[in-house]
């Protein structure tokens, strides 16, 4: 009797707490619905996690780099990344070792350390001026305590060159990568937000009313958007990239890259939201609405597009990553951002020449990192994605 009653009493408990769950499921807004499906998406959560900290690096891209990106002297050239040392033997001292500059019988630049003369790093040490949210700071996160000097070896005397801390390694003109790297983050995801901005406002009205009204109207939109997904993107770049004008400046570099990819990112969007409004056209809510005399601009934008939120955001997300592959191509290949301006193009754009990339392999860093905020992106896109149908299985 004691073991049955036992027995009655576990059952009855998984029954209540199997009750409980459903009963949470029951309460939960749509909201909440799925935020708790995307949660269980381990990828997308890593990837989102990424593509935050990529950007915090926006944000703090000043405050994370070491040295001023546009600091140029040949006579770091091609400087391999330069590790922290943490200890100092069994003592915390987190140091560089100074670095010698010679040649090799081959005549090639080669960089040595000495670690006999160790350069302390420290956190939140004075750099460079910038300003950040309008105020003006020299603090940077890791700096040298004391700028050091390069020294040239037997064979090859250069003038000494006070130098920093270079984690990534120099470029061709003795530029720190690292801090180039920052900034050029910065860029490369401002031009993607700008380019998500104008193509989700474009595409969501534009689909929108190609879904609502159908007929003549969506005929028209939906042809337009053939004809410009059937245009080859290439020579349309070279050309646009041609009628821009060599001396304009950075900014107006800027907005006109952004026009050019926007013009193809908003017509996968487009489609998408048509598809959606086309499904919805004759839910009970809609006809509701109607019925209840709301005007179609109401309908469309207040009543039919709030529930679908998830699908736009997922839709931006994955079109991010293809606007940043966008800008990176076409600065690459010399059609997109021109120097001075820092992007993930421009700077891959010094690592065309093979010989130079044997030589300094570190080039291809920012390739790293435009692989993984694309991955990262796309991953986060389709977890968004799934998590924007909770009740689905």
């Amino acid at each position: 009797m004691v073991a049955g009653s036992q027995t009655g009493s576990q059952s009855s408990v998984e029954e209540r707490v199997e009750q409980g769950v459903e009963d949470d499921v029951e309460v939960m807004s749509q909201r909440q619905l799925i935020w708790r499906r995307f949660k269980r998406h381990r990828l997308a959560m890593i990837a989102t996690v990424i593509v935050a900290i990529l950007y915090v690096i926006v944000v703090l891209a000043d405050f994370l780099a070491t040295n001023d990106p546009f600091d140029v002297s040949a006579n770091r050239g091609f400087m391999p990344p330069q590790g922290i040392r943490l200890f100092d033997g069994w003592v915390p001292n987190p140091h560089v070792c100074e670095q010698i500059r010679t040649k090799d019988e081959f005549l090639r630049i080669v960089y040595t350390s000495d670690c006999d003369q160790k350069i302390k790093v420290q956190l939140f040490g004075q750099g460079y001026k910038y300003k950040i949210f309008g105020f003006e700071t020299d603090r940077h996160l890791l700096t040298v305590a004391e700028p050091y000097i390069i020294k040239g070896g037997s064979s090859f005397q250069p003038r000494d060159q006070v130098s920093g801390i270079y984690l990534f390694g120099t470029d061709v003109q003795g530029r720190d990568l690292f801090s180039r790297l920052m900034h050029g983050t910065r860029l490369s995801l401002l031009i993607g937000l700008t380019g998500i901005f104008v193509s989700l406002i474009v595409g969501t009205m534009l689909g929108a009313v190609s879904g609502f009204y159908g007929g003549f109207v969506d005929n028209l939109i939906q042809r337009s958007i053939e004809i410009i997904r059937s245009i080859p993107t290439i020579p349309l770049y070279l050309g646009l990239a041609a009628a821009f004008p060599a001396d304009w400046s950075v900014e107006r570099r800027f907005f006109a890259i952004t026009i050019v990819v926007s013009l193809f990112a908003w017509t996968e969007l487009a489609r998408v939201v048509r598809g959606r409004y086309l499904a919805m056209r004759q839910e009970d809510f809609v006809t509701a609405a109607i019925v209840a005399g709301a005007n179609q601009r109401r309908i469309i934008f207040r009543h039919m597009l709030p529930s679908f939120y998830s699908h736009i955001i997922a839709a931006s997300t994955l079109n991010l990553a293809f606007m940043v592959i966008s800008e990176t191509t076409l600065s690459f290949l010399g059609l997109g951002l021109q120097p001075p301006a820092i992007s993930y193009g421009t700077m891959l754009f010094t690592a065309q020449n093979v010989q130079t990339v044997a030589l300094a392999p570190w080039l291809l860093i920012p390739g790293i990192f435009v692989v993984v905020l694309v991955l990262s992106l796309n991953f986060m896109g389709d977890g968004i994605r799934d998590a924007a149908d909770p009740y689905g299985s």
